[in-house]
């Protein structure tokens, strides 16, 4: 008898500026004897990808793992001066939680500012997306 051990781990930004957290998921299952090398592959794929899939799938449940590089800033609010500063902790917080409760997918969004995580937004970009979403 053989025993397979898979595990998947994942950081993502917490609420903190410069903090983040991290997911871990592992199993350990018994294979049995005799299993061709093929078998074998398939069998240690499927394991890792049944892990891999559970993490993710529990960040993206929760709106967790929402990530993107800072895009160029426009100037459209208020006098601009503020508009390339960092998103505040408040407008983060407030625009994943106005997406889950509109049920808003932000992520593709996120892709189109080539951000890696809501807390890298700008002010500016933080304010346009939850007006979008509003």
């Amino acid at each position: 008898m053989l025993k397979l051990n898979a595990s998947y781990q994942k950081k993502v930004p917490a609420e903190q500026e410069y903090s983040s957290k991290c997911f871990h998921a592992s199993i350990e299952v018994e294979l049995p004897d005799g299993l061709n090398e093929d078998q074998l592959k398939q069998r240690i794929h499927s394991t890792f990808e049944l892990v891999k899939n559970s993490v993710e799938s529990e960040l993206n449940s929760k709106a967790a793992a929402v990530s993107i590089a800072p895009a160029q800033p426009t100037q459209a609010n208020g006098n601009g001066k503020n508009a390339n500063l960092p998103a505040t902790k408040k407008q983060v917080t407030y625009l994943m939680d106005l997406a889950k409760e509109k049920a808003v997918d932000i992520t593709p969004q996120l892709r189109k500012l080539n951000a890696g995580s809501a807390y890298d937004l700008t002010r500016e970009q933080c304010s346009q997306m939850i007006d979008q979403i509003r």
